[in-house]
């Protein structure tokens, strides 16, 4: 492993970072062979390791924190918090009230006495920011974080929190965790070049672009995979799938699986600092950690760019970030009255 900077934390991290969502019953609900997984990452080389309390309900945490038994000083470890972890409304978002609780609550869970990375996972457009981060400089002082970011931060909001830092005294945003793969390259706009300008890390999650880019899903077949028993819509989006299978042969012709020229693609954007992978099986690690060296060529590069144009999405990943008022139309439509009198 050639191991990166992660922005401008003095941290080393990995190329690859391991994602711990499919641990736990979403996934692979075997303690013991979810835990060999994780130490076969961690003797590879891989040091990130990177959960959520919401992934399994916990179970994600439970089984990582178990697994980094006598390794914990060796692993950067990083989760979130911000999804709904009940019913309870205020078991939720990113206020002092609920944060201060779910990193007590992952820490247990964790096994550990402080998180290296403490990410909100989406913005919460009902928190002020400036409460989020008062609360997440508290903690980085109390010695249970030591470094916080966020996952699918818009650019313009990961702005205004360095201003809002910077004018108040707090503690900055470290790292952003954006989706980013060779469909969906809309960071490149402006999340990238913003993080790099901040001397934040990136983490990017779906290099894979949800499982469309392991060459398990083609056009005009239908797949069971675990993933296609979800019903996720963007493994049936036939533009994606139109994209696939004019990648399926470039990656053929430049000698590699269509998941390593994946993993090769995200990992070479020099905003980039780590891709996160989701193996649920020991099968699925081995796969991945075998393209760990590929490289591609500029030749290969700009074929990718006349498949899929830089900055631009083909169509939507599932997991991707939508903000209140793409999601709720009277967010976008003034009152009939108002429209009625203009």
């Amino acid at each position: 492993m050639q191991y990166r900077n992660l922005g401008r934390t003095g941290i080393k991290v990995s190329p690859y970072a391991l994602g711990a969502m499919m641990f736990g019953a979403v996934g692979n609900p075997d303690h013991d062979d979810s835990i060999k997984i994780i130490h076969k990452a961690l003797d590879a080389g891989i040091n990130v390791v990177d959960t959520a309390d919401v992934y399994s309900h916990g179970e994600s945490e439970e089984i990582v924190g178990k697994a980094l038994k006598g390794r914990r000083g060796d692993v950067v470890l990083a989760t979130k918090a911000r999804l709904p972890m009940s019913e309870d409304p205020n078991h939720q978002g990113a206020s002092r009230r609920w944060l201060v609780r779910a990193l007590d609550d992952s820490l247990r869970r964790l096994q550990t006495d402080h998180i290296d990375l403490f990410q909100m996972q989406r913005p919460d457009p009902d928190t002020d920011i400036e409460e989020t981060l008062s609360t997440l400089t508290d903690l980085v002082r109390a010695g249970k974080v030591r470094a916080v970011g966020t996952s699918s931060l818009p650019a313009s909001d990961i702005v205004r929190s360095h201003w809002v830092a910077e004018r108040r005294g707090l503690t900055r945003l470290r790292t952003e965790q954006p989706p980013y793969s060779i469909l969906n390259r809309g960071i490149e706009r402006e999340v990238l070049p913003v993080a790099q300008e901040y001397g934040m890390g990136t983490l990017v999650y779906s290099p894979l672009a949800g499982g469309l880019l392991t060459g398990r899903y083609r056009k005009g077949q239908d797949a069971d995979t675990h993933r296609s028993r979800f019903g996720f819509n963007h493994l049936k989006d036939e533009r994606r799938l139109d994209a696939v299978e004019q990648l399926i042969p470039l990656a053929q012709e430049a000698g590699t699986p269509l998941a390593h020229l994946a993993l090769a693609f995200a990992i070479g954007h020099p905003g980039v600092t780590s891709a996160i992978i989701g193996p649920r099986t020991m099968e699925h690690l081995d796969d991945l950690l075998a393209g760990v060296d590929v490289t591609l060529s500029d030749e290969v590069l700009d074929r990718i760019d006349e498949i899929v144009p830089p900055g631009t999405d083909i169509g939507r990943l599932d997991m991707a970030y939508d903000p209140p008022a793409i999601l709720r139309s009277p967010l976008r439509r003034r009152p009939f009255e108002a429209r009625a009198a203009a």
